[in-house]
């Protein structure tokens, strides 16, 4: 699916990922609502890529787990632009680490990592339904697919996050709602040295599995790729290749994978 033309909505938007697509989008054509809790970070994404890109993009601020927010940006689109064609479920948070996690911890971390997919959905597919056509982008991680060490509150929502992408194409694939679910690996964001930064040793610990696991990309490589899947209607984005690899290792022998996971947090841990 081409999006010279489109309107999009990308939560997330004021840094990382998120901004890296609205730049790709806006040159590609696109006209773009930046969402973020940040308000300041995504009025400046917006106008940097209008200086570009004049009139592709306008921003707002706000909380993109919230229904009536989720709403809000899809009206704010829909006066600006036009009805909505793509929705990036971009906006995520990092985990809290260990299993002494608060339930706040997990409700903020299910809100954010999940149900703010469930919930754009929720206004967003019957619309598409009745014109024959919408894209739902879907930002997960590789933890959705492997597992990440530290943070049981982000390996969980990622694998729910991944599980309700397959689901959403499973049941609306054919009726011209299109599904991508980006799984990447390490990508040089804020998100990935909070571990490093933490103090603690299982965080420095879940930074450098990440880390040492592959290349760190930036995150314009990483939206170059999430084009490319769209351009081809592909589910599964894995800017980092060696995911796959991974992936297909866990599969065919899950207890030899635990327990090798289990060697390599060792190892970590060891190291900090």
């Amino acid at each position: 699916m081409n999006v010279a033309q489109r309107v999009a909505i990308v939560t997330g938007g004021g840094g990382g990922i998120g901004s890296a697509l609205v730049a790709r989008l806006a040159r590609e054509g696109a006209w773009v609502v930046v969402a973020d809790l940040d308000a300041e970070a995504v009025r400046a994404v917006s106008e940097t890529v209008n200086a570009d890109h004049r009139g592709s993009t306008v921003s707002a601020g706000g909380d993109v787990s919230d229904t009536e927010q989720i709403q809000q940006l899809i009206d704010l689109a829909e006066s600006a632009f036009g009805p909505v064609d793509f929705y990036f479920a971009n906006a995520g948070i990092g985990g809290a680490l260990g299993l002494d996690v608060s339930e706040q911890d997990w409700d903020r971390s299910i809100d954010v990592n999940l149900r703010a997919h469930i919930r754009a959905a929720r206004l967003l597919v019957p619309r598409w339904l009745e014109r024959g056509e919408g894209y739902f982008v879907s930002t997960a991680s590789a933890a959705g697919l492997l597992t990440q060490i530290g943070s049981a509150t982000y390996a969980v929502t990622k694998h729910a996050a991944v599980a309700f992408a397959e689901w959403l194409s499973v049941t609306y694939g054919d009726r011209g709602v299109r599904v991508s679910c980006l799984c990447p690996m390490g990508v040089n964001t804020r998100m990935l040295t909070a571990g490093e930064d933490s103090g603690d040793a299982l965080g420095r610990a879940a930074t450098r599995a990440v880390t040492s696991a592959g290349d760190v990309l930036e995150p314009a490589e990483v939206a170059d790729a999430v084009l490319a899947a769209i351009e081809d209607e592909r589910f599964l984005i894995l800017p980092h290749e060696d995911v796959l690899e991974m992936y297909r290792h866990k599969g065919s022998d899950y207890d030899r994978w635990v327990r090798g996971m289990r060697r390599y947090q060792s190892s970590l841990l060891a190291q900090a």
